[in-house]
């Protein structure tokens, strides 16, 4: 399932960030920030306006992600 899917409020953790192209660099920018294998992850709300932008929560750090960044983040949920 990918990160833009998961139902608000819901937790999961992260199995990989894909690569949309060689060098992708918004994805190498997701690792950084610490979108890695294995982390825990939670998407804390979604903006007004088509649920555009996403706010979620690695960590004790929130990021404001758009939907297609959300997108290349492959997470597994938590029951």
């Amino acid at each position: 399932m990918r990160l833009s899917e998961l139902s608000q409020g819901a937790d999961a953790v992260v199995h990989e960030v894909e690569n949309v192209m060689d060098g992708d660099p918004i994805a190498r920018r997701l690792r950084d920030y610490g979108f890695v294998r294995g982390e825990p992850v939670r998407l804390v709300g979604r903006g007004p306006i088509g649920a555009d932008p996403l706010l979620v929560q690695i960590g004790f750090t929130r990021f404001a992600l758009r939907r297609a960044e959300a997108a290349r983040v492959i997470v597994e949920s938590v029951p």
